[in-house]
């Protein structure tokens, strides 16, 4: 899964990546997690690319209530065009989630130790993400929430020592075909949808400042001794 990553890149930097209109007051994020906000590129109806802010954990359009416990922060992409909660919107709400890494815990004898994968030249990249717009049904007039969801995959060898699953990276000449820029078919889409990433990305020991999801500084991610890192015995956080 992906259950906490870290966009440290500036808005303009995003949008001039991505191509994308639009400017919005977001902050430098060290440790994302489940019900934030977050920055995702979608295309307008205009066809346009355009950065907005979304909150993470998808919440259907037909939904009555907001999700109690876990939102949806996740969706299985070998099943994500036949489940109804995610169907709809990987058909028609296809997006991108601009971030520069991702974390995984491992169990160690003294507590999680976090680990971080980042591009080796720490260079931003994208998840594959489903975006939906919902509104209380109870509240006449009430806001419009934009949420969002990220595909995971099997994992890469890099990664399958700390997790079975991983996000889904996307290389940045298939984010057309991902936002429906350029034609793409269900065969297509699903080749998009694989493990990677392993010559580009690295695995990185950080502070476990990071546990606590009220950390959000440059400090979270300094690394520590490796030595350290490794000792005791090891388990995977499922």
């Amino acid at each position: 899964m992906c259950g906490r990553y870290m966009i440290t890149s500036p808005p303009e930097a995003v949008a001039r990546l991505f191509a994308a209109a639009g400017l919005p007051n977001f902050p430098l994020r060290y440790n994302v997690a489940p019900s934030d906000d977050v920055l995702a590129v979608r295309p307008s109806a205009s066809g346009v690319r355009e950065l907005v802010k979304m909150r993470w954990g998808l919440v259907p359009s037909d939904s009555r209530e907001i999700r109690k416990g876990r939102p949806l922060i996740n969706a299985r992409s070998e099943t994500v065009d036949r489940t109804p909660t995610f169907q709809s919107a990987y058909r028609e709400r296809r997006c991108l989630i601009p971030a520069d890494g991702y974390f995984e815990w491992a169990k160690r004898d003294d507590g999680r130790q976090p680990f971080l994968f980042r591009p080796r030249d720490h260079s931003m990249f994208a998840f594959a993400g489903l975006w939906e717009e919902w509104r209380d049904p109870t509240k006449p007039g009430a806001q419009i929430l934009r949420s969002c969801t990220i595909l995971t995959t099997s994992p890469s060898d890099l990664v399958r020592m700390l997790h079975n699953r991983m996000p889904v990276i996307l290389a940045p000449d298939s984010w057309p075909q991902w936002l429906g820029e350029t034609c793409a078919g269900a065969d297509d889409l699903q080749v998009l949808l694989q493990p990677g990433g392993d010559e580009e990305f690295e695995c990185v020991a950080v502070s476990r400042r990071l546990n606590r999801v009220i950390n959000d500084d440059p400090a979270c991610i300094e690394s520590v001794d490796s030595n350290l890192a490794n000792g005791g015995k090891v388990g995977l956080l499922l």
